[in-house]
């Protein structure tokens, strides 16, 4: 198991976020995370990550609780993610993002960081846009910056947090192809998603969290078909998601 979360509970000013929640995720797994907004599901990142401290349960990563490790020990096991809004320094260059990432996330020395930030920009199609200021990119290649920046990390689970989101239908059937991929070499994948029915095709395992719990978790078609899931917060999306199979089929 490449992570396994038991009893993880944390609450801001008394008001619990997230409640007990337990969740495993095993090795090349690609497991995808929906729910309404305000469920907790950042929170949750946060806590993996090391950016928020949990107030009680244990995190294991490669069989080694790390509740307690610093964030930046925890990108150096390889634990990377991407964020919901990209935050790229837009005052260094699409090479210069990356090279702080494989340098200061990863710990690399200078050459080898130069050849992972190289690596990364080539994996995520911005090898031709290394030189331009990050402040000159658009959406889609911000979102393919943020991927590249936490690929240079070198992650074995990496988070992704609604990677998707803002990007047109072709847009999304791009970065799908990217993050399949990279789940296909090896890559363990937990992604936050509203775009369901992006996950639903690609993700192997669909994990519903609701007011800090989950709701669900299992095959993605037995989740979203499943009453309490409809009722609870899929309800009226499912219509939508149906006119889109251009994107379901990709």
């Amino acid at each position: 198991m490449v992570l396994q979360l038991s009893g993880v509970r944390k609450s801001f000013g008394g008001i619990p976020v997230i409640r007990g929640v337990d969740l495993a995720v095993r090795e090349g797994e690609f497991v995808g995370v929906i729910g309404p907004n305000g469920a907790g599901k950042t929170t949750l990142f946060g806590l993996i990550t090391g950016s928020l401290s949990v107030d009680a349960g244990s995190i294991v990563f490669e069989g080694r609780d790390i509740a307690r490790a610093r964030a930046q020990d925890r990108c150096r096991m390889g634990i990377g993610r991407t964020f919901q809004v990209p935050q790229p320094f837009t005052s260094l260059t699409v090479y210069e993002n990356v090279l702080v990432a494989a340098q200061h996330g990863a710990g690399l020395s200078a050459a080898r960081a130069a050849e992972a930030a190289h690596a990364a920009l080539d994996r995520c199609g911005l090898a031709g846009l290394g030189d331009v200021s990050a402040s000159r990119l658009m959406l889609l290649q911000r979102k393919r910056l943020e991927l590249a920046r936490a690929l240079a990390t070198g992650p074995r689970l990496l988070l992704l947090d609604e990677v998707a989101g803002g990007l047109t239908d072709p847009e999304v059937v791009e970065l799908l192809g990217l993050v399949r991929a990279l789940h296909a070499e090896g890559v363990t994948i937990l992604w936050i998603e509203h775009l369901v029915h992006a996950l639903v095709s690609i993700a192997q395992r669909l994990v519903v969290l609701t007011d800090g719990a989950i709701l669900a978790d299992g095959p993605p078609q037995d989740v979203i078909s499943s009453q309490i899931v409809r009722e609870t917060y899929l309800g009226p999306e499912l219509e939508f998601e149906s006119q889109v199979p251009e994107v379901m089929h990709a």
